[in-house]
């Protein structure tokens, strides 16, 4: 069920990408040859009207085959418009990919959306808070025991019953934790509307040496707001979360380029089928709102400036802006090989670290 969800979401993502690129071309005047959701071999295609519309084997991606692109001149092609509408063609995948995460989360604002409570739009309501956990460390204690991200936590005492929490919240569960001392507690909790409880015992070392179980968890309510206030929550949360996202992605390959960078911290395919996974258990909002930062992910990444990414050609198309001359289309093809090769071989590293981490 994790696979195919992952693959929803991710030709939902892929298929706004692209369309970004197709329409804004189209809009533009330039002719459109092909638009593909995956790479070759094509498994079908139709044509309607200059374009040719294809599914393709590879499910990894997409592309828009753009007169031009290769620095063809004639009538509609790409190389023969101004910068301006070149960048807009090419930025226009991005564009809609933070368009797809706004919408996505205005939908979420104005059906209910799950909401962290401290994180809550100022002036709403949350309603129905409950402690969840978020997720589960390998191998900790709460692993173990068989927790799972999703599941509510209601209740926690020691094994003795000598002490216990009336009043729930993340503080309070962590502060009985930490205060434990060594001691076994027994933490009741909810999954899928059922009640049990299991025995743990908390060991420091997991988050510092500290007494913990190997959880992280959040005081989530749902936010349910008018149309009118969802479009500005929504926007307001897609901001946070794209200069949160790029700050984070910045700082990143900041790491990689001092050797400080751990690629086993990020996922590729393998590890995002997991969290898709993950976030469906939560329920469907919780998919939406995790699709919405794959989205947002997606853009951010495609707009670094390198090559094969889309940042990359809008980097080549302003120095050809500067230089006054088109870039010899050899010199592109090999800087886009070259990056496309690097791209390749980061995933598979990453894929690798997945794969690991299964096991």
């Amino acid at each position: 069920m994790s696979i195919l969800l992952f693959f929803i979401v991710l030709g939902v993502l892929i298929f706004v990408h692209e369309f970004g690129h197709f329409i804004v071309a189209k809009k533009s005047g330039i002719r459109v040859d092909e638009f593909g959701i995956g790479f070759p071999p094509r498994l079908f295609k139709f044509k309607r009207g200059e374009t040719v519309y294809s599914i393709n084997l590879i499910p990894f991606g997409g592309f828009v085959k753009i007169f031009g692109e290769d620095n063809e001149g004639g009538p509609r092609s790409f190389v023969d418009k101004p910068v301006y509408i070149k960048i807009a063609v090419i930025g226009a995948g991005v564009f809609f990919n933070i368009l797809l995460a706004w919408f996505l989360i205005t939908v979420g604002f104005a059906t209910g959306f799950p909401t962290s409570v401290a994180g809550a739009p100022e002036g709403s309501d949350v309603k129905d808070a409950k402690v969840l956990i978020l997720n589960v460390k390998k191998d900790s204690p709460s692993d173990v025991a068989g927790l799972k991200a999703g599941d509510e936590i209601v209740g926690l005492a020691t094994r003795d019953g000598e002490r216990a929490i009336d009043l729930l919240s993340t503080d309070t569960i962590q502060n009985f934790i930490t205060s434990s001392d060594g001691r076994e507690i027994e933490l009741s909790y909810k999954r899928g509307g059922e009640g049990y409880s299991v025995i743990i015992e908390p060991q420091k070392g997991i988050f510092g040496e500290a007494p913990a179980i190997g959880i992280a968890m959040d005081e989530i309510g749902v936010v349910k707001l008018p149309v009118y206030k969802a479009v500005s929550a929504g926007l307001k949360m897609t901001v946070n979360l794209t200069t949160g996202t790029a700050v984070g992605m910045a700082s990143f390959f900041k790491d990689a380029f001092t050797a400080k960078a751990n690629l086993s911290q990020i996922s590729g395919p393998v590890g995002i089928i997991g969290l898709v996974g993950e976030a469906s258990e939560f329920g469907f909002i919780y998919l939406l709102s995790f699709t919405a930062f794959l989205s947002i992910n997606l853009a951010i990444l495609n707009i670094i400036p390198f090559p094969a990414l889309d940042g990359g050609r809008i980097f080549l198309i302003l120095i050809e802006a500067i230089k006054r001359s088109p870039i010899n289309a050899k010199v592109t093809g090999i800087l886009n090989g070259v990056g496309f090769a690097i791209l390749i071989i980061l995933m598979l590293v990453i894929t690798f670290n997945d794969v690991i981490k299964l096991f």
